[in-house]
């Protein structure tokens, strides 16, 4: 169901992380056009990134973030060959890592 796709770019003394997660994203607000059924909440609630095991980014997310998220951001302290590591829980327990190295 989920994939995570991580790209992480060591450019002088910061590193930019860039990565797509599939996931449905459901609000919890919408209809199905066939069934007039809403469709329950499901949805990403936090996100958190490990270098080398010490955390560098989290956040917490709601319904409110679109189908199949895409998350940028920048940190200082890696270095090229550094293991990355993206991982989400959502709020039906569910949850998806993913490991890249820093080029």
């Amino acid at each position: 169901m989920s994939d995570i796709k991580i790209r992480a770019k060591l450019e002088g003394d910061e590193t930019t992380v860039k990565c797509l997660m599939s996931h449905p994203m459901e609000n919890g607000m919408r209809k199905d056009s066939k069934t007039e059924q809403v469709i329950p909440a499901h949805f990403i609630q936090e996100v958190v990134c490990k270098v080398k095991g010490t955390v560098v980014m989290k956040s917490a997310w709601s319904g409110g973030v679109s189908k199949n998220p895409y998350l940028s951001f920048k940190f200082r302290g890696g270095a090229v060959g550094d293991e990355i590591e993206i991982a989400w829980t959502d709020n039906k327990g569910e949850s998806q890592s993913q490991t890249a190295q820093i080029s």
